[in-house]
């Protein structure tokens, strides 16, 4: 049936139309619809959702009526709706909406003109009519919405003109929603003592800093590391809409030598070196000139998703990812991007008072699909983008790019972000809280067969545990003050512990 999909007729329309049209230089929307002989279908590939219409959805082809049905009909990519806003221009759009002053989708065409582009039409407010959502609830996850009595448009937008992304409402985002993990992670440290959590908690505070670090392939000094707790600690009182506080942030975590005093002021990019072409582009940051702009949209975005009613796992993961992509600063970015991981859960109340979900561990053990999450922003826009070496490496972009980073569809990092959340939920979290548990009642079983030191009981423990629940002739040699009666009763207390959590 794919195939002869594949090679019926069909005719673009919305988004797609628009992109090629317009022969936008700008990744083509991820929903694309065409009109067909057949029926109302969907076909999925691994990179796009193709939607199939019956004839009667057909548009004349002009700019304005394809608009028409992609704010009818499609989750809206900003990219597109703002480049063929400013294709169909101020005279047509206007003369739109005075012919349909209420209308709804020449409203919103209106309002999404003086909001992403940030010109006025010569047009009188909207006097009467109803409200009507900006962005169509059951295509895309919302923010609180703002009247804008101009245009009587509920502004539900997730940021500001300087930096919008959007989220597709999906199966898989829906799923993760009602699974209530952060009620499964209550339920979860409610089963143990607060002295369990509370050491628990501790652990995956060291967790997840060793995590970030090595997920950047750096093995931090101890001073380092323990600056990079220290602020994970002390997330709640962190301010994003601070720019002083991102930058005492940036110098807290990176060798002082490249701590910033500001925004970056100059072409940075990420890559590596090879031996036969040199260095090799992966992803071009935004230009330095854009940074200042995009930044205060980052922390408006990130202030208006703390008071948002969306889900918090889906606003730490726009918030957080629209960071690495914008790269502020010269060092630190991949850390402070995870840290405001972090942040955003806590505020939010997603994570229980006090605990961190070490999600680095969860990202560091399939790093592969971490590297796929970045690239799915990446490689898209790198062949919109001009650019050269202009001396050994310093690079220059040629071309206005910053739409590619204001505007861009966040579904891919928010649908990974949740998956490593019930990871480290599931997996790291209950593990150690379980560990615990059995650590405690072997080393009680253990002090009441030998009135041992603290310190040697709980290395015994940890051997036996290892090496599910005995202790390895390798292991033997370090407890010469033992009998292997003693050592006997040891493991067979240890093994009882074992079987009664099993």
């Amino acid at each position: 049936m794919a195939s002869v999909f594949l090679n019926e007729a069909r005719t673009p329309v919305g988004q797609i139309a628009l992109h090629g049209t317009l022969n936008l230089m700008i990744p083509s929307p991820v929903v694309q619809s065409f009109v067909v002989a057949g029926a109302r279908r969907t076909r999925e590939t691994e990179t796009y959702i193709e939607e199939y219409y019956p004839s009667h959805y057909n548009t004349d082809g002009t700019l304005i009526e394809n608009l028409r049905f992609a704010l009818k009909h499609e989750p809206l990519d900003l990219r597109v709706v703002s480049a063929a806003l400013e294709a169909i221009g101020e005279d047509a759009l206007t003369a739109w909406v005075r012919t349909e002053p209420t209308g709804a989708f020449s409203r919103r065409a209106w309002f999404f003109y003086e909001t992403l582009i940030g010109r006025t039409l010569d047009l009188e407010a909207v006097k009467a009519g109803n409200y009507v959502d900006a962005l169509d609830e059951r295509r895309h996850f919302v923010a609180a919405p703002i009247n804008s009595s101009r245009h009587r448009v509920r502004d539900n937008l997730l940021g500001t003109r300087d930096l919008c992304p959007v989220v597709r409402r999906t199966p898989k985002l829906e799923a993760m929603i009602a699974a209530h993990l952060d009620a499964e992670a209550r339920a979860m440290a409610a089963h143990y003592s607060p002295e369990t959590l509370a050491r628990a908690v501790n652990f995956l505070y060291t967790k997840e800093t060793r995590s970030s670090f090595a997920i950047e392939g750096e093995a931090p000094s101890r001073n380092r590391e323990e600056r990079f707790l220290q602020a994970l600690q002390a997330v709640s009182t962190f301010d994003p809409a601070d720019k002083n506080a991102l930058i005492r942030l940036q110098g807290s975590i990176v060798d002082p030598r490249y701590a910033a005093h500001g925004w970056r002021d100059f072409q940075n990019f990420v890559g590596e070196t090879t031996r036969r072409f040199g260095e090799y582009v992966h992803f071009i940051c935004p230009r330095p000139e854009d940074i200042s702009s995009l930044m205060e949209g980052w922390m408006a975005l990130t202030e208006r998703l703390l008071i948002s009613p969306l889900d918090p796992v889906i606003a730490a993961a726009v918030s957080a990812f629209a960071f690495v992509f914008l790269h502020p600063f010269e060092d630190g970015n991949g850390r402070i991007h995870r840290f405001l991981i972090h942040y955003i859960l806590s505020k939010r109340g997603f994570s229980p008072p006090g605990v961190i979900f070490p999600v680095s561990a969860a990202i560091l053990r399939q790093r592969h699909l971490y590297d796929k999450t970045l690239e799915a922003f990446s490689k898209p826009i790198m062949a919109a983008i001009e650019w050269d070496f202009v001396e050994e490496n310093a690079l220059q972009v040629q071309n206005d790019t910053c739409n590619l980073y204001r505007f861009f569809d966040a579904t891919p990092q928010a649908e990974y972000l949740y998956e490593r959340v019930a990871e480290t939920i599931r997996v790291d979290f209950k593990e150690e809280l379980d560990f615990l548990e059995v650590y405690d009642a072997a080393f009680t079983a253990v002090r009441e067969i030998v009135d041992m030191p603290d310190r040697r009981a709980s290395l015994l423990v940890r051997l036996c545990l290892q090496n599910g629940g005995r202790l390895s002739q390798n292991k033997r040699k370090q407890f010469v003050e033992l009998t292997d009666e003693e050592i006997n009763q040891i493991e067979a207390a240890i093994l009882r512990v074992l079987r009664q959590e099993l």
